[in-house]
């Protein structure tokens, strides 16, 4: 992933977070817990996937707006930007 260290940081804290309420489901499904309890774990470890994946395509369109890239490559066209977004939704 490109992208500053800020960014970086937050989207692993991000998913580190959803890595840790996912496994807190897989230990509550074997667990037996109730399925409302399950269920709302796993919509928490969603949303956290989601603004993590958020704040990946967002630093993607900041690259492509200013035309920055800290590896040399090409910024995203906006079919590729469009095709990310899509992908979340």
């Amino acid at each position: 992933m490109v992208g500053n260290d800020e960014s970086i940081a937050l989207v692993l804290n991000r998913l580190r977070r959803a890595h840790g309420q996912l496994a807190g489901v897989i230990s509550m499904i074997e667990n037996g817990r109730d399925c409302k309890d399950v269920v709302t774990q796993l919509a928490a470890v969603s949303r956290a996937l989601d603004k993590a994946g958020f704040k990946i395509v967002a630093s993607g369109l900041r690259e492509c707006l200013t035309g920055e890239s800290a590896d040399g490559k090409q910024p995203m066209s906006e079919a590729e930007l469009e095709k990310l977004f899509l992908a979340l939704a």
